[in-house]
């Protein structure tokens, strides 16, 4: 892009208009893309700059729907009592619920994503493995090596679902249906198989995971992964605020607490 008549010139391959034509990557935005492409395709290329194909569409959609909305989470909540507090800033009550996205709730997604992709980086690209035998041996490798550091593998575990996360075994499928089962869901299979020989227990692996492994096999920078996680979850933050508008329990939530509070001498252990 040329600059100005001042030399200024800020380049960007997203969005741009003029007085009579909005233009954005690369397309005319009324003739090319409203009505022609859904909302997940646009977010896909927005980030990727590439128009995703019809499989990673459907994959890349489920993701979102997986995500969107799971009851009465801490974001939910946190975006429920911000309405209440402040009914005329619905911004506000998004952000706060978007803002308790982190390593607990949402969060997971990037996390696992990324501890996937670095575990397959370290290996090398042309030494990915080729069969289940060899993603079993690399899992065994890459949970031994997180459990001898102390830490949690991201992804594994959920406070609701003990057994199985009814989101994963369905994306997976989607994904193997689409030809996109790569290397990240594959390990990520893998490690469900065998964390259970380092960790003595046996963990669900959650969807908030397998969402991530599914967008790294996408080809979505991991970095950004959360990002999609809070796209998915602003529809759902929407709809728990307008549930709170036609029924609401904000205020129980919050006179159940107010009404429960006990005094604690801070000297007390």
């Amino acid at each position: 892009m040329s600059g100005n008549a001042d030399g200024l010139s800020f380049p960007t391959s997203l969005g741009t208009s003029t007085a009579d034509e909005i233009r954005l990557l690369g397309q005319n935005l009324t003739a090319d893309l409203m009505g022609q492409v859904g909302f997940g395709e646009l977010a896909f290329w927005l980030v990727a700059l590439r128009r995703p194909s019809p499989s990673e569409t459907r994959v890349f959609e489920a993701v979102l729907v997986a995500l969107a909305d799971h009851g009465f989470t801490p974001t939910a909540i946190a975006a429920r009592l911000t309405y209440l507090s402040a009914p005329d800033s619905l911004q506000g009550a998004l952000a706060a619920g978007l803002l308790g996205g982190g390593s607990r709730f949402l969060g997971v997604t990037e996390d696992c994503g990324r501890y996937l992709h670095e575990a397959l980086e370290r290996i090398g690209g042309g030494k990915l493995p080729t069969n289940d035998d060899q993603y079993d041996a690399l899992a065994l490798t890459v949970v031994t090596r997180t459990k001898l550091a102390g830490q949690f593998v991201p992804g594994l575990g959920h406070p609701v679902h003990k057994v199985t996360d009814p989101r994963t075994p369905v994306l997976m499928r989607i994904a193997e249906e689409e030809g996109l089962l790569g290397p990240h869901l594959r390990l990520f299979e893998a490690i469900g198989r065998t964390h259970e020989q380092v960790l003595g227990r046996r963990l669900p692996l959650n969807g908030a995971g397998v969402c991530g492994a599914a967008l790294a096999d996408l080809g979505l920078p991991v970095d950004l992964l959360r990002g999609f996680a809070l796209l998915a979850r602003a529809a759902g933050l929407l709809g728990q605020i307008a549930e709170e508008r036609r029924r609401p329990i904000g205020m129980d939530m919050y006179m159940t607490v107010d009404r429960n509070a006990v005094y604690v001498n801070p000297d007390e252990p």
